[in-house]
């Protein structure tokens, strides 16, 4: 994949076959149990991807503030999907992941926009950054993420619209990490 000199991935899917996929990448996000409890809300595009969460006490420390592991997975969500909307075949795995916690947050509701710094034909490098409802940067992060063999087809809420996902071939999958 080329890039082009702004950092920003050239080539990929664009148009309506990547706006599929872009849709595809959001259900299979919204289904993963663990968003029953967020209630996030998320947005795809070529290379970027945003993630939103209203703060809820339930996710405090005993500090009475939020909890750096939700910032973490808005960082890593977010940067996860910038990622994988460059890549349509197989889900991508976070390799590693550098967080920096910058201030406390304690309501609100919260921003993560991803995107990718570096494609490549098997490790990509992204960066995503957390605001608050004052635009206030309150983490960053940078991670590294690599394809793995799991086709996206097989990953719960991704092909269901399209009809690419056959009741045969999803049915019965465990959610997360559906190897083939």
């Amino acid at each position: 994949m080329n890039r082009s000199n702004e950092g920003k991935p050239v080539g990929g899917q664009r148009g309506p076959k990547g706006e599929a996929h872009y849709r595809g990448l959001e259900r299979m996000y919204l289904t993963a149990p663990v968003n029953r409890f967020f209630n996030p809300s998320i947005k795809v595009s070529y290379g970027e991807s945003e993630v939103e969460m209203e703060v809820k006490s339930d996710f405090y420390h005993a500090a009475g503030a939020l909890h750096g592991s939700i910032l973490f997975k808005m960082l890593d969500d977010s940067a996860y999907f910038a990622v994988n909307s460059i890549v349509s075949e197989v889900c991508v795995l976070t390799a590693s992941m550098n967080v920096y916690f910058l201030r406390p947050v304690k309501d609100g509701i919260l921003k993560a926009k991803g995107r990718v710094i570096q494609p490549s034909r098997r490790l990509f490098l992204a960066e995503s950054e957390v605001r608050n409802a004052n635009g206030r940067v309150v983490a960053k992060g940078s991670g590294h993420f690599a394809k793995s063999k799991i086709p996206l087809r097989n990953c719960p809420g991704y092909g269901e619209k399209q009809g690419l996902c056959a009741p045969a071939t999803c049915a019965g999958k465990p959610q997360g990490l559906n190897f083939p």
